[in-house]
């Protein structure tokens, strides 16, 4: 034994720990060992450490002490409980359980009832009176242990007790007599030997250590890792592992086991919210083979204990500061109490909770913002079901997490994760899910299941990710060995369309057409909070009078791009816009202009009334022309087409110029070629119309009362001399028009070249805003479409990126030329103001590198304003965290 291994402590009686041990104890543990000390009725046990579990994952064993420890811990155990391990007589069981310091609810192992044998179940049916009790205790034992040590597919067991109900004739487990357990654990046993090729560990010492190693390991396995994955964590956090001694549920009608919230996890609502089953395991409520009851039915079936159990989650929750998940178990009508943890919630109920902890007093303002993930709040902002058309469900279950999703069938999690990947829209239908099915519900955009309660792992899980789901939906008859389902008189196949309303638990046949979001009031009233808190401002990227509508209604401050090329393709003045392309002077594209010019300065007219008061940023025409065309493939079999039928000699003539023209703007590299400030330059005409539109407008609107503060950006500028004679030209027509009002020139910084000699760009410039999607493919040296579409998911799985650096932005390099064009711009012209909108500008990451580095504002889509909203406030937040420690 080595001097590290004396001086290490592996193991904390719960007794001895507290909830700010949670790095060394996990979650669970920490909460075991402070609910202990709080003096509540949680039954006695020990933590191995997460210390012990780093160990074992780099040593591939436990550490010689920590054996010793496990000893000395189940010694002072049996004393508590005044119950021997391994006793014929009076066996202490215990069970172990997963912790880690970040919740993973599922994700994990967990074996219960560990310390039967063929020989102590008897000494636990003396002890207990109740032979069946016991034989049930071994039996659940067996299956468990057989799945998480020895990896025997849980369906395997499954089977064999499905075959003894139909034989006895009883639909649930707790009806099978003890003549039937018995013979479901003889064909445990031999299922065991036959899969393992070695008997059932009878030894309960042996049992205990195989148990916890097994733990150990369930933090490599694959839905922990996907999960982590999914939700950010680290894979070195490691997991504690928690002995406790069993307290039984199952031994008859006055004891039972349940999940309670303190408030609803879905809504928000105060109340309690939860569901327990009588005479029953713990995992029997998450299993989903049994349908719960709920939590406030026990106040008739149990009403001392609900009592009880309604004190307890006001003591916790007020302990805590925020909303617990407990477990708890009753035996004998006495209460106990498994777990407490911070409770997953929906975005919506993430909202209602922080708002209303607050007006109660419980948080601040601040710890209400710092609760809430900004990106959950998409889930609340985009559509659900429209009804108005009556159309009838096929089918109902419980509505486990709200929001509407449509997709395809799929039955099976690898199926989803595959079709996923490939960019279709899936829904995971299944009888019921298992941890195993993790990487099902990650792809997936919602989940039906026929089997399960509120408190089930598909609905936990679901809800925990902010995705629709239905589950216990009884009428849903599934065959996976056929993939087929059915839902009343519904057939289903793999790749049949269906949708859920996870909201109501209604099923639909067919895609549904969707209805936008109405926020509530206690969202509206959290963004407020927000904005008293944020530094930076928050415009929306938007092109129409509708986004427009949408962003302001979402808090936008502004527009901070309007992409005028979006306009240029409608379908009604795409022909002028062909024209203009299609002319060969410069006279024929001004008269083809000529017919654009009153539709573009109807669009700006229209734009500035719904952003009256506010900031519009309109960028110049940006994209090459060939995008306006027709592809060169469709013209040519068009051509084709049109010979073999015999089409008259104009039409075939104009189409052929259209196929030429379109040969001839092709670019090996369009995204580097005749675009942005270059098209402006070269073809001047495009530029003026559209400044011409943009000053009549202003006029326009300013005689009907509309306050308006346009920014004129130019696009894709690397030098100074492009910047400075698009800008004379911006002034010249400024004159031509008349006095128009303020209004900014400014440029769009979007390649490296622009970031290096921004000092002399903003000596003319009047703002920046970095176009950081051009910004990352230009540093990269990538094509987003490329990356994305050939290399990029290897690159992430691969831990060659960190993050896809077109959705987060890259600090290391991009954003080290954003902090040069900011620093070089803002020395050259001090109050120069400095924006970003790319797609970065909605992403939270992203957002608090922008206020780092000094950015007025961000600008994003529609829906991620209020995400932006809430990001922003939560970045100056963190910033004046650091710097109270600078």
């Amino acid at each position: 034994m080595g001097e590290d291994d004396r001086q290490t402590k592996y193991i904390y009686r719960f007794e001895e720990g507290s909830r700010d041990m949670r790095g060394l104890l996990g979650g669970k543990g920490a909460n075991l060992a402070e609910m202990t000390t709080m003096g509540l009725p949680v039954p006695p046990g020990f933590t191995i450490t997460t210390l012990a579990s780093a160990e074992y994952r780099r040593d591939g064993k436990m550490p010689e002490s920590l054996l010793r420890e496990i000893w000395e811990a189940m010694s002072d155990l049996e004393s508590a409980r005044g119950r021997e391990f391994g006793s014929k007589d009076n066996p202490l069981l215990v069970s172990v359980r997963s912790g880690a310091p970040v919740s993973m609810p599922g994700m994990m192992d967990t074996v219960l009832n560990l310390g039967l044998n063929t020989e102590t179940v008897q000494g636990l049916a003396r002890a207990t009176g109740d032979e069946r009790f016991a034989l049930d205790c071994l039996r659940r034992f067996v299956q468990m242990f057989g799945n998480v040590v020895r990896g025997i597919p849980t369906g395997d067991f499954e089977r064999i007790l499905e075959s003894a109900r139909e034989d006895a004739g009883v639909t649930t487990d707790h009806r099978l007599g003890p003549d039937e357990l018995e013979q479901v654990i003889d064909r445990y046993l031999d299922l065991y030997r036959r899969r393992t090729g070695e008997p059932f560990p009878e030894d309960p010492r042996h049992q205990l250590i195989e148990a916890v190693e097994a733990v150990f390991r369930s933090w490599d396995n694959q839905r922990a890792v996907v999960y982590r994955r999914h939700q950010g964590i680290p894979d070195d956090v490691g997991t504690a592992v928690n002995v406790q001694s069993m307290v039984f549920g199952n031994l008859g009608n006055d004891g039972g086991t349940g999940v309670l919230f303190t408030r609803d996890p879905a809504s928000g609502d105060p109340l309690l919210y939860g569901e327990y089953l009588q005479n029953a395991q713990g995992e029997d409520v998450v299993a989903g083979l049994r349908t719960p009851r709920a939590i406030d039915e026990m106040a008739q079936t149990m009403p001392d204990v609900y009592e009880e159990l309604k004190r307890l989650a006001v003591v916790l929750e007020e302990h805590y500061g925020d909303v617990q998940d407990i477990e708890f178990t009753v035996e004998g009508g006495e209460l106990f109490v498994l777990q407490t943890r911070t409770a997953k919630r929906t975005p919506a109920a993430a909202v209602r909770i922080a708002h209303d902890m607050v007006v109660e007093g419980v948080i601040s303002r601040e710890e209400a913002m710092m609760r809430v993930n900004p990106e959950d709040l998409s889930v609340l902002l985009h559509p659900s079901i429209d009804l108005a058309g009556e159309v009838d469900s096929v089918g109902r279950g419980l509505p486990a997490s709200p929001g509407a999703a449509s997709g395809k069938v799929v039955f099976d999690s690898d199926e989803a994760e595959r079709m996923a990947n490939d960019g279709e829209r899936v829904l995971l239908v299944r009888p019921e899910t298992t941890p195993d099915d993790i990487h099902g519900i990650v792809g997936a955009q919602g989940i039906l299941t026929s089997r399960g309660g509120m408190t089930c792992h598909a609905a936990i899980v679901a809800r925990g990710m902010g995705k629709p789901c239905i589950v216990g939906c009884g009428e849903l008859k599934i065959d996976l060995a056929q993939q087929k389902a059915w839902l009343g008189s519904l057939e289903l196949e793999p790749g049949d369309l269906i949708t859920i309303d996870g909201t109501t638990g209604s099923v639909f046949a067919g895609e549904m057409e969707l209805v936008e979001p109405i926020l509530t009031s206690h969202f509206r009233t959290f963004l407020e909070w927000a904005d008293e808190v944020r530094v930076l401002g928050v415009r929306a990227n938007a092109d129409t009078p509708v986004d427009a509508a949408v962003a302001r209604d979402f808090g936008a401050e502004g527009i901070g791009l309007c992409r005028t090329e979006h306009m240029f393709m409608e379908p009604r003045r795409l022909k002028a816009v062909q024209n203009m392309i299609m002319a060969n002077t410069s006279e024929e594209r001004r008269e083809a202009l000529a017919e654009i010019l009153p539709l573009q300065r109807s669009d700006f007219v229209e734009l500035f009334e719904q952003m009256h008061g506010l900031p519009v940023t309109i960028r110049l025409l940006d994209p090459p022309l060939h995008e306006f065309l027709p592809d060169v493939a469709q013209l040519k079999e068009e051509i084709r087409e049109m010979r073999a039928s015999g089409a008259g000699w104009t039409a075939l003539a104009e189409k052929e110029e259209l196929h030429s023209r379109a040969v001839g703007l092709q670019e090996s590299n369009p995204m580097l070629g005749l675009r942005g400030c270059r098209l402006g330059l070269t073809r001047p005409e495009i530029y003026e119309m559209q400044v011409r539109a943009i000053f009549e407008a202003m006029i326009q609107v300013r005689e009907d009362g509309v306050e308006i503060l346009p920014e004129i950006m130019i696009p894709l500028v690397s030098d100074v001399r492009e910047y400075r004679e698009l800008a004379a030209m911006v002034r010249r027509v400024e004159e031509e028009v008349g006095s128009v009002g303020d209004h900014l020139v400014g440029t769009m910084i979007e390649v490296p070249r622009a970031c290096i000699t921004a000092g002399e760009i903003a000596a003319e410039a009047e703002f920046f805003s970095f176009g950081t999607n051009d910004l990352t493919q230009t540093t990269f040296g990538f094509s987003r479409d490329d990356a994305e579409a050939k290399f990029m998911h290897h690159y992430l799985t691969e831990g060659l990126l960190d993050d896809n650096p077109f959705a987060v932005l890259d600090e290391a390099g991009v954003g080290e030329l954003v902090r040069m064009g900011v620093d070089r711009g803002r020395s050259e012209r001090g109050g120069l103001k400095i924006g970003i909108c790319g797609e970065h500008g909605g992403d939270p990451k992203s957002i608090d590198f922008c206020h780092r580095v000094g950015m007025d504002y961000v600008s994003c889509s529609p829906y991620r304003i209020p995400i932006a909203r809430l990001a922003a406030a939560r970045a100056a937040l963190a910033d004046a965290d650091r710097s109270e420690y600078r």
